[in-house]
């Protein structure tokens, strides 16, 4: 008895799409697969699977050529198939190295059809090409890769967050723009693109680590005494917050102790240099002020040890003889 044979839809697995064009198949019985319809030639769908395997075949020039020819002719139309050879055309040119030109295909797509499932196709596909600037590669400027795709990456990433927002490509997108200002050593973007991270994605499994990195962040734009102590202020309330948030963590790895002792140190060398400064424009009084209020708030501190031997010299400071501590002299 002859059984019956099942009907398969197989779904071309193309990496670039989930949503290509299906093509009927059946099982025979010898195992073998045996198509048993295709798109009409000529009809849209066939323009779409045409370019599909022009792609696969690695000949995106003639894809690209193909598609062009198709939306000039139906781009003025309403045509249900446009956002999908919008989005195969951007496909064509990204494997042609003709990336940013692709962008525009994609931004055709996200401007103008999101309500298709090509839109969040499309997204990705942008903040793929957005990585590879960020990595180095150059936009074309006349045929020749001489100018700096990172602005236009970053641009895309900021995009990325305002387009999917709460997504775990946002998500994933927020945290990789705050890296490569950590990278490249813009601690002040750095550290507002973490501040931005941690405030989205409270949950996330990487709150923890942006933390830390804004924390070091905000250390390490203390360029000196001499300098805006903000960031270290912003830093120690950071710490407060880490403790209180991850305390187990805080307490095994000791870390914010580390970090908390630096900023300390720090401040306190701020302080310092700003008593010295008083002496030097003849100001004794705030002076004197600036370090008594330093031995008070960073005690434990080489700047207070300094501070002590200064107020020393300067006779602002006399010996109990009974209990050898040090008293503000009047």
């Amino acid at each position: 008895m002859k059984r019956t044979t099942p009907t398969i839809l197989l779904i071309a697995a193309l990496t670039w799409s989930a949503h290509a064009q299906s093509t009927e198949f059946e099982l025979d019985d010898s195992g073998s697969f045996t198509q048993t319809s295709a798109p009409e030639p000529g009809s849209d769908e066939w323009v779409m699977s045409e370019a599909q395997r022009l792609i696969a075949e690695d000949k995106p020039g003639k894809a690209s050529s193909l598609l062009t020819d198709w939306i000039e002719e139906h781009k003025r139309r309403h045509n249900d198939t446009l956002p999908q050879a919008y989005y195969l055309r951007g496909i064509a040119r990204t494997a042609n190295n003709d990336e940013y030109k692709a962008l525009f295909d994609f931004e055709a797509v996200i401007r103008d059809y999101p309500e298709t499932p090509y839109y969040q196709l499309a997204i990705e596909r942008e903040y793929e090409t957005a990585l590879r600037y960020l990595g180095g590669l150059k936009q074309k400027l006349f045929g020749l890769r001489v100018e700096s795709g990172r602005p236009t990456g970053v641009e895309i990433i900021i995009r990325v967050q305002e387009r999917l927002p709460g997504s775990a490509l946002a998500e994933t997108a927020a945290l990789e723009l705050a890296n490569y200002y950590y990278k490249r050593r813009e601690l002040k973007l750095a550290a507002e693109m973490y501040e931005i991270f941690r405030e989205n994605y409270p949950e996330s499994t990487q709150t923890r680590f942006a933390m830390l990195r804004e924390i070091e962040c905000n250390i390490a734009r203390f360029k000196g005494p001499r300098y805006d102590g903000s960031g270290l202020l912003d830093a120690k309330l950071l710490i407060e917050d880490y403790r209180a948030r991850f305390p187990a963590e805080s307490i095994r790895s000791g870390i914010t102790e580390g970090l908390e002792a630096w900023i300390d140190e720090s401040a306190a060398q701020q302080a310092l240099d700003t008593a010295r400064w008083y002496l030097k424009t003849d100001d004794p009084t705030s002076a004197k002020f600036i370090l008594a209020r330093l031995i008070r708030r960073h005690p434990a501190t080489i700047a207070a040890d300094d501070a002590l031997d200064l107020m020393l010299e300067q006779g602002w400071l006399t010996f109990d003889e009974d209990t050898t501590e040090t008293t503000p002299a009047s």
